[in-house]
């Protein structure tokens, strides 16, 4: 008895061996751990200089016209690296017309913005600096506020050793790159792909497999879960105004093209359970509602109460360590540096 005993446990076992790396197998022809490393920028070489420059930039109120408004006020680094309001607010207290994004492992988006108007995180750092709803500055007024810190002055210069003049809009941008390519979280997920079984729950491997066999893979993939892609809104089933607004045609502001009215970026899930509210428009609160109004919307599946617990219960083990970042003490005003205006253009 004690031998059929063993025979039984040594082959449960081996199935539920077989079944983890089956699915693991599974999950890797559509998803991919994050890196160990601070991934290469394009044209932006990664330096410590450079990565401690663009956090002292990145937390400086006074890259905006009012003096009030940082890249951390729209990406709090506490928060899952977002505001967690229905959309943002900005420069005389202006609201925004979508919900903010996280920077938390944003470098490996395919573009940044939710129409993807911008390729890159250095190019998406000029756009929230000069918008008139958000920092309302201009990049003369940031050049001129940074070079009347005699300090800063100093951090470009090691950031941006080879140059004569180094302050200017192009290098805070691409230091604000540097240093929000460093926000990589690595996650439960990441260990389950790298082999370790035990970081995912039963019920996680199950909301993984109706993730992957639902199809909700097709769109949201790759290292970031998502992040790459363009897709209709609706593809199936158009969400109500309530939820899609329909002043907001996403891609199109950017492509003028039909085809591309109502279609947005494929959000990236790593930390989605930290982000709330969600879509574009930052109308849904609960995530299990997100999860099922998605699956109705573009799947054309009804997902009952316990399969969408299992696929939020998955979404759950994409929540990652953020790095520790020492908040920088920064340099003081001088007699040269603008003064703030809360003035609304």
């Amino acid at each position: 008895m004690r031998l059929l005993a063993s025979l039984l446990c040594a082959t449960t076992a081996l199935v539920g061996a077989a079944q983890a790396d089956e699915l693991r197998d599974s999950a890797k022809e559509y998803f991919a751990p994050l890196p160990s490393t601070v991934p290469a920028l394009k044209d932006n070489r990664v330096t410590p200089e450079k990565i401690a420059l663009g956090k002292a930039l990145f937390f400086d109120p006074r890259i905006s016209a009012s003096g009030v408004f940082s890249c951390y006020s729209c990406h709090n680094l506490t928060t899952g690296g977002d505001d967690n309001m229905e959309t943002s607010v900005g420069h005389g207290w202006q609201k925004g017309p979508r919900n903010s994004p996280t920077v938390l492992n944003a470098v490996l988006n395919e573009a940044q913005f939710w129409d993807g108007r911008a390729e890159d995180l250095k190019a998406q750092a000029k756009g929230p600096v000069q918008a008139g709803v958000e920092m309302a500055n201009t990049p003369e007024n940031v050049v001129v506020t940074l070079k009347s810190m005699p300090a800063y002055g100093n951090w470009f210069k090691a950031a941006f050793p080879d140059q004569a003049d180094p302050v200017s809009f192009d290098n805070m941008a691409m230091a604000i790159e540097a240093f929000e390519a460093t926000l990589i979280t690595p996650a439960p997920f990441d260990a389950w792909l790298n082999g370790d079984d035990a970081a995912l729950s039963a019920e996680q491997k199950a909301g993984l497999t109706l993730f992957i066999d639902k199809g909700c893979s097709s769109c949201h993939s790759g290292v970031n879960v998502g992040g790459h892609g363009y897709y209709p809104f609706g593809l199936i089933e158009k969400p109500g105004a309530e939820i899609l607004p329909p002043g907001d045609k996403g891609r199109f502001a950017v492509t003028e093209t039909a085809d591309d009215e109502y279609v947005f970026r494929a959000a990236p899930l790593r930390n989605i359970a930290q982000t709330a509210p969600y879509f574009h428009s930052g109308k849904v609160w609960d995530l299990k509602v997100a999860v099922q109004i998605m699956a109705e919307s573009q799947l054309g599946e009804a997902l009952s109460d316990a399969e969408a617990d299992q696929v939020v219960a998955f979404l759950g083990s994409l929540t990652g360590a953020v790095p520790e970042v020492a908040l920088p003490v920064l340099p003081a005003e001088t007699a040269t540096t603008p003064r703030p205006t809360a003035e609304v253009r």
